[in-house]
């Protein structure tokens, strides 16, 4: 039976304890930004430890549009800058995770010459911006070439359209397969360990952290030479943890996305209405056979680890997509619906518009030499980590070490996916999954067919991705929540019981487990 040097959480811990007075980095937050800071730590050579409070990315980074995209709204906001580094790391992330990351067609409809001009010198440029790593060349396409790729399109003063390439891929899935490689290399990471506290030596500098396992409630010290601060939308309350009186850093802005049936959007490209009434853009992506689209652009006062749409939201993404499509989605069409909270760096101006305020991200260096990441987005991952690290080396006068992650192969690394393959998003690893369906009595049994889930998957969350719950296996070890939270609902006791077994917990905590998913399922669907 295949053995895993993948991720397990008790190996994890005694690690942590054996090294927790040794570390060069300590990293708070297991999105994206604190991901990605771990395995650009751990590459340079640095003892590295990643400490998340609930699941690796819990919040934010889960609810993505899955999209892997330079910025075409950015780009015509005159932020050049952030285009042209997004378009270069969308094709790095294509290049080191193919396993996850596609190259995906768009179409944007247009009403007249002028929409076609502007359009096709506007995504040309962007292109351009990509140099080599370009995803494929913008361009003008007919009407009837329009109704063809997008069918479901509303024809009605429709003229023609323009067609340009950005990335696709599957967030939660991503960042499991970061923090493997991370893992591989050496460091450690633990979900469900809550930062309570920072320490400081006798020159008041943060020095390490005392931290909480949820599961146990035992505290432990883990001292660094660095710690930093890549809790996204909760930045703010670790900067207080240093400094009660440190102004606000982050101004949370909520992302909200419905997802619907194929048939709206039955072929392989993708749409782009780029005008709407709050000044964004929306897409309708195809994802894992379902439709998503999104997004809305809402200041939120506080941040919570499970944002609610708000109704006004879903009525502007229903309202807006209908006018583009023969068939306008209604309530009843919605399979789930997600939100998301972006973490926007807090502007040094008075704008109150969230649209307007840069994705770009900024590093904080506190007088205690605590190191806060705030901003930024799931496309620029990598970059941020690498200016975080040579920030690090820069401040503490350390020897620059040079990164390696920009042609770094992510864990599951393979070419030539089968997207039709329910267990394609695996890469390497679905032969190993496979083995246990094979190996073990009942493996192989479906869990639910509409979602393609075999309990093996269950299993190898369990085993090899840390996944502790049920909602970790079914909404970000497996992303089935997103795909339809009801038929999830069905299946969660199934789910819990293995989840149970795999842990060694008894009946009761099996019985918790469903109540909770449950309540957490219904943040996903509209009554």
């Amino acid at each position: 039976m295949f053995i895993s040097t993948a991720m397990n959480r008790s190996q994890q811990l005694n690690q942590a304890v054996a090294n927790s007075k040794n570390y060069d980095f300590i990293v708070i937050g297991g999105g994206a930004t604190g991901i990605g800071i771990a395995l650009e730590a751990v590459s340079r050579g640095y003892k590295t430890l990643l400490l998340e409070k609930s699941d690796f990315t819990k919040s934010t980074s889960s609810k993505s549009t899955k999209l892997v995209h330079g910025g075409v709204r950015y780009l015509a906001q005159g932020d050049i800058a952030l285009v042209r580094e997004a378009c270069v790391e969308r094709g790095r992330l294509l290049r080191n995770a193919p396993h996850l990351v596609k190259n995906q067609s768009f179409v944007i409809p247009t009403f007249g010459w002028i929409d076609e001009a502007m359009y096709t010198v506007g995504l040309t440029f962007y292109d351009l911006l990509a140099g080599r790593l370009s995803l494929g060349r913008s361009k003008r396409i007919s009407k009837r070439k329009t109704l063809q790729y997008i069918p479901t399109i509303d024809s009605n003063k429709l003229t023609a359209g323009v067609v340009y390439h950005d990335g696709q891929f599957d967030d939660s899935r991503l960042a499991i397969n970061v923090l493997q490689t991370a893992v591989e290399l050496g460091a450690q990471v633990l979900n469900y360990f809550e930062v309570v506290e920072l320490t400081k030596n006798n020159l008041d500098q943060v020095d390490g952290v005392v931290a909480e396992d949820l599961e146990t409630g035992n505290k432990f010290t883990f001292k660094g030479k660095v710690v930093v601060n890549a809790t996204g939308v909760f930045a703010d309350s670790i900067l207080k943890m240093d400094n009660p009186s440190q102004p606000r850093s982050i101004i949370p802005s909520q992302g909200v996305h419905i997802v619907l049936d194929k048939s709206f959007l039955p072929g392989s490209y993708a749409m782009m209405i780029p005008k709407t009434d709050d000044g964004r853009v929306l897409f309708a992506v195809p994802w894992h056979n379902r439709v998503v689209v999104g997004t809305t652009d809402t200041p939120i006062d506080e941040a919570s680890l499970e944002p609610k749409a708000l109704e006004t939201e879903i009525e502007f993404i229903l309202n807006t997509a209908g006018r583009y499509l023969t068939k306008p989605p209604k309530r009843s069409d919605v399979i789930s619906v997600f939100a998301g909270l972006r973490p926007l760096a807090a502007p040094s101006g008075n704008t109150t518009k969230t649209r307007e305020i840069s994705r770009s991200h900024k590093i904080i260096v506190s007088q205690t030499q605590l190191f806060t990441m705030v901003g930024g987005k799931w496309t620029t991952f990598r970059q941020m980590a690498e200016d975080m690290v040579t920030k690090v080396e820069r401040v503490k006068s350390w020897p620059h070490t040079k990164s390696s992650t920009r042609n770094l192969p992510i864990h599951g690394f393979t070419k030539g996916v089968n997207y039709s393959d329910p267990l394609y998003f695996y890469g390497s690893d679905k032969e190993k999954i496979i083995a246990i369906a094979k190996a073990e009595p009942g493996m192989d049994e479906v869990l639910c067919q509409k979602l393609q889930l075999i309990k093996a998957q269950v299993v190898w969350a369990v085993r090899f991705e840390m996944a502790r719950t049920v909602e970790d296996v079914l909404a970000r070890r497996t992303r089935c929540i997103l795909l339809d939270a009801r038929e999830c609902i069905a299946i969660a006791p199934q789910v819990a019981a293995i989840v149970a077994t795999e842990l060694g917990k008894d009946k009761a905590w099996e019985n918790e487990q469903i109540e909770n998913f449950l309540a957490i399922a219904q943040n996903y669907i509209l009554n």
